[in-house]
């Protein structure tokens, strides 16, 4: 349980961050939530490559995973410090502790839940994800996917599956639901 002082820092910012493999509709939800309640919308990943002036994949060809963790703590150490964001984070970012504590204390946390047939349907022919980039993809989402879902679920204030509804339809009940945490939390 979270005391009542970064309770209060959580609702305070305004920000909503949005955690999940990917493939679940963190960029595309948090556009629409971002026009839909007035917020700026900030995607962690396109944040790192602007800095970086290069893609995720050179990044991990140069650097590896490890390389770009370490740039992704830094780009959401920085983001979490603004007020009124939707934020779309990567799907390893609830891989780190910090990370991790960051994010649960700096907005409500949105978990985008899909199953691992409908994230491998959205990203199988995306060769921007490099950790998708061997033998056997759906394996890989498995495993990444089992590795996860417990960190996600950790972080999380709301879980929402990101089925088949319109992208319209699962922002407009993310709303709902924003509203019902936060007359739950203060």
């Amino acid at each position: 349980m979270q005391s009542s002082q970064s309770q209060q820092c959580k609702f305070r910012s305004g920000n909503l961050i949005l955690v999940g493999m990917m493939g679940s509709g963190k960029t595309t939800m948090g556009r629409a939530l971002a026009r839909h309640l007035d917020k700026l919308f900030v995607d962690s990943d396109e944040e790192i490559q602007k800095r970086t002036g290069v893609t995720i994949p050179h990044i991990f060809d140069i650097e590896g995973e490890q390389g770009f963790r370490q740039r992704e703590t830094a780009a959401l150490g920085e983001l979490v410090e603004r007020d009124n964001l939707v934020l779309a984070t990567g799907g390893g970012a609830v891989l780190a502790e910090q990370n991790r504590s960051m994010l649960q204390q700096n907005g409500v946390v949105i978990y985008l839940k899909a199953g691992v047939h409908d994230l491998w349907m959205r990203t199988r022919n995306d060769r921007n994800r490099p950790l998708l980039q061997t033998e056997d993809p759906y394996a890989k989402l498995t495993e990444l996917y089992s590795q996860r879902d417990p960190l996600y679920l950790q972080v999380a204030d709301i879980v929402v599956n990101t089925g088949k509804q319109s992208v319209h339809a699962l922002m407009l009940q993310l709303v709902e639901e924003i509203t019902a945490f936060r007359k739950g939390g203060q």
